[in-house]
């Protein structure tokens, strides 16, 4: 088992230093792309061998320090009752989307086994297959219920707002009932054998820091004090929110992860502690290899300058990334970062 990527979480000494891709599962790869053909997102997570496969593939491909299971943050919510289908092009529609408190009271309740045991299947699958790390995640509360009021993706987040705002007691309901389905949902996906939970809260960038701490803040603390005693790396992940790292440092997690536009130096020079996670551009895998690898030089010297560093992307993986860039990337950031710590 190459164990690179974990002891990277818990800053422990490392030869190299691990690299994995958010959305590397997936996206561009022509393989995939076949497969798609035929089968769209929701199915293929319903098939756990087919599921297994396309988690594998872009280590097998490029020789990743970590697997990251293939599924989407939407995955649990037909259990809570919510109508939502992934369409092509667009991304989660819900039919029924959440305006008030009844709606909120109307919500399930998660129950892994029989609810997303496909989900848990393919982890059990994907640990007898994997020599890395595997890494399983949630959606947070807020990135969920911003697709749950909205109704889909939105650029704003004015009706998510509103509630917030407008319907506190209704927006608390529904913060700690998501909190509760993301530590039912991630114990059941420790159980089936994760070895580390990744919490997306892709869209938290669009709140103040301080409607962060008075909003979402506690049902985060929550979440990630339950699972704190799991024996599990925890990392937490999210978009424009630089505002908010330091929240996320506070909190019992091991990896905060940084988007392009946070530079680690400065993150470190604001007081995060913890290991860090990030935090190439994906863009920037549209240009010439020399440009390419002078970023990625920058952010490993940068990311090497104290224990604890992992190396992705800032966001995820899309579909024009050439996978032949990935591979090169990968196999850069092992060798030049090896270099690097056999010298210090």
């Amino acid at each position: 088992m190459n164990d690179t990527f974990l002891k990277a979480c818990r800053k422990e000494e490392v030869s190299h230093v691990p690299v994995w891709y958010m959305r590397q599962a997936g996206r561009s790869q022509p393989e995939y792309r076949e497969l798609k053909k035929k089968y769209g997102l929701e199915e293929i997570t319903r098939m756990p061998e087919t599921c297994a496969w396309v988690t594998k593939l872009p280590v097998d491909q490029y020789n990743n320090d970590a697997a990251i299971l293939y599924k989407d943050i939407m995955t649990p919510l037909p259990a809570l009752g919510v109508d939502v289908k992934i369409q092509p092009g667009v991304g989660p529609v819900i039919s029924n989307p959440i305006e008030n408190m009844k709606d909120v009271n109307k919500l399930g309740t998660l129950h892994p086994e029989k609810d997303v045991d496909f989900v848990l299947e393919t982890i059990r699958i994907l640990r007898t297959q994997l020599t890395v790390p595997l890494i399983t995640f949630s959606g947070a509360p807020f990135t969920l219920a911003s697709y749950m009021i909205e109704g889909g993706p939105s650029k704003n987040y004015n009706k998510t707002k509103a509630m917030m705002y407008s319907q506190p007691e209704a927006w608390e309901a529904l913060m700690q009932k998501l909190a509760d389905m993301v530590i039912t949902y991630t114990k059941a996906q420790i159980r089936a054998g994760s070895q580390a939970i990744q919490i997306f809260d892709s869209w938290i960038g669009a709140l103040s820091r301080e409607d962060y701490q008075t909003y979402v803040k506690p049902a985060m603390r929550r979440i990630f004090e339950e699972l704190s005693s799991e024996g599990v790396p925890l990392i937490m992940h999210g978009v424009s929110a630089r505002h908010l790292a330091q929240d996320w440092a506070e909190l019992p997690l091991n990896v905060v992860g940084l988007d392009w536009r946070y530079p680690i130096k400065d993150a470190r020079a604001d007081g995060i502690t913890k290991a860090v996670q990030g935090n190439l551009d994906p863009s920037v895998l549209m240009a010439p290899w020399p440009v390419i690898e002078k970023k990625a030089k920058s952010i490993i010297d940068e990311g090497l300058e104290k224990p604890g560093f992992i190396f992705n992307l800032g966001h995820g993986v899309f579909p024009e990334i050439e996978p032949a860039k990935l591979k090169q990337l990968t196999a850069f950031v092992h060798e030049y970062s090896a270099e690097k710590i056999a010298k210090i």
